[in-house]
This record gives C-alpha cells, sequence and structure tokens, in this order.
C-alpha cells in the first residue's frame, strides 16, 4: 500500500559517532523523498565528522576514522540536505528522538537554518513499539518478511523504515493513511525542542522540564529571571534548545515593545 501524500515526506537515517544529540556527529546520511505520485529520490553520503569515531560506534556501523578522512564535512553537505527536505514532512527509524535532534544540530552548526514549523515527523520505531514492541530487523522480518542485510547502514535502514511503514499501514486497519495522524500517533510527550527541555503544557504553553524551574513557564521564568537566557546559551545545551529559547525570548521583547507604545499613545491621546 503506498503511503497518501499531499507533499513530498523524507525517509532518512543517520549514523553516528555516538548518541549525544549536542556533542556527537554524522559519518554518514541516507535520504529517500517519496513524492506524492510515487516517485523516489535517495542519496546516501559518507560524511567526515571532524572529530574521532569512537571503536565502539565503529563496532556498530563499521565506518571508520580512515573511511571518512577525505569525505565531505557536514557544513559542505548542508546546503544540499535542506535542499532535499525542503517543504518536505520527515520520517525516520526512532527519529523523534536522535536523527532529527541531531540532523537539527548539524545543521545549525553549519549555520543554515533548520525549523519543524509546518513539518509532521513520523517515528516509525513508535508505531512498531506501540504494536509490537521490537526493534529495527525484527520489525523488517516481522511486516516485510525478509532479513536486514547490512544492518547499520544508513542506506540499508533507511529503506528497510520506508517499507515497514508501508507495511504498518496495510495491516492495521487504526493507522490511517494520512501523514497527519501518523505524525500524532508516533509522537511522545509534546515538545517543543526536540531534546525535551522545554515541553508543551495544556495550552501549548512552553515549560521547562529540567533544573531548578522545572514545571515552570518559560516566560514566566524569564521575566523573574531575565538571565537566565544567557545562561543557557553559553552553557551546553542543544543548539534547536537554545533557538526555541532565543525565539520565545525575542517574540516576548516584542510584545513588550508594542505594550510600550501603546502606552505611550494612549498617554499621548489623553493629553490632546
Amino acid at each position: 500500500m503506498n503511503i497518501k501524500l499531499d507533499r513530498p515526506i523524507v525517509f532518512f537515517d543517520l549514523e553516528t559517532t555516538g548518541i549525544q544529540i549536542a556533542t556527537d556527529r554524522i559519518v554518514e546520511i541516507s535520504i529517500l523523498k517519496v513524492f506524492p505520485n510515487g516517485n523516489k529520490e535517495s542519496w546516501t553520503r559518507l560524511v567526515n565528522p571532524e572529530i574521532e569515531i569512537p571503536k565502539e560506534a565503529s563496532d556498530i556501523h563499521g565506518i571508520t576514522n580512515e573511511r571518512v578522512v577525505t569525505e565531505p564535512k557536514f557544513s559542505e553537505l548542508a546546503a544540499k540536505v535542506s535542499t532535499m527536505i525542503e517543504g518536505c514532512d520527515l520520517a525516520g527509524f526512532n527519529s523523534n528522538r536522535f536523527d532529527i535532534p541531531l540532523l537539527a544540530e548539524e545543521m545549525l552548526r553549519a549555520e543554515v537554518n533548520f525549523d519543524m514549523h509546518d513539518r509532521k515527523a513520523i517515528d516509525v520505531q513508535v508505531i512498531f513499539h506501540k504494536k509490537e514492541q521490537r526493534n529495527l530487523g525484527a520489525g523488517y522480518e516481522f511486516y516485510c518478511g525478509k532479513n536486514l542485510e547490512n544492518a547499520h547502514s544508513a542506506e540499508a535502514d533507511t529503506m528497510a523504515t520506508y517499507e515497514i511503514l508501508e507495511a504498518q499501514i496495510a495491516k492495521y486497519e487504526d493507522l490511517e493513511n494520512d501523514v497527519d495522524f501518523l505524525s500524532e500517533f508516533s509522537s511522545h510527550q509534546k515538545r517543543a525542542d526536540f531534546a525535551g527541555f522545554i515541553l508543551l503544557g495544556p495550552d501549548d504553553e512552553k515549560v521547562f522540564s529540567f533544573g531548578k524551574y522545572k514545571g515552570r513557564k518559560v516566560t514566566d521564568v524569564f521575566r523573574e529571571n531575565p538571565g537566565y537566557h544567557n545562561w543557557i546559551q553559553n552553557a551546553d545545551f542543544p543548539l534547536y534548545t537554545k533557538k526555541v529559547l532565543t525565539s520565545i525570548k525575542e517574540s516576548m521583547t516584542a510584545k513588550k515593545q508594542i505594550s510600550t507604545l501603546d502606552d505611550l499613545k494612549n498617554k499621548f491621546n489623553k493629553k490632546v
């Protein structure tokens, strides 16, 4: 069964130097872009992470420092990646918690804007775990009746993820063949950032999920302690988290300026 699409969706997978969103780097990226008419475009590239690839990581995905030393840095590929995913929804396996956040970090580090505004994200792993509680290899065998060759190869994992989602839609009658539904179904607790440092409350108010201000609205904290924003910007938080908080801070400043102007206008009108 083909996925019903109103616009292209990009399935992608990253192989990395580790699992720390803020500090680890991409060593391989694979993208499968699926268009509403069923056409597909794929692209896979090794990446020089500019840091050492730990042996533990190489043992998993088979990519060593020697293999990537002459490959392009992500900063040289960021513009192409941005073009490929422009106007697209995103999908992957454990992508909401790992691949999308880490991609965002790499894009922002390369000074190429990345935003999830007006995008949907489908995490095939979440659908799988809600339905069957297995991993990618078991999922590929369960849904597609195939063994996953070259597991932890970005390209093989990307293709398997795409096939699994199609099979999931065909298997479960309660899974609507609709990107909005699949995005909502594959989401965990609503987050304003990828790493989960800022959550969305009942009224979509941004709330801190950590530290001394855990459970407090970001806007309330910034009013009470204006220096907290600067502290976060200089601390070891993900770039996307910092971007979200800066956007909130700028919005507060803009609203305050508008309020000040309105007050001045009212005072002037009263005098006149």
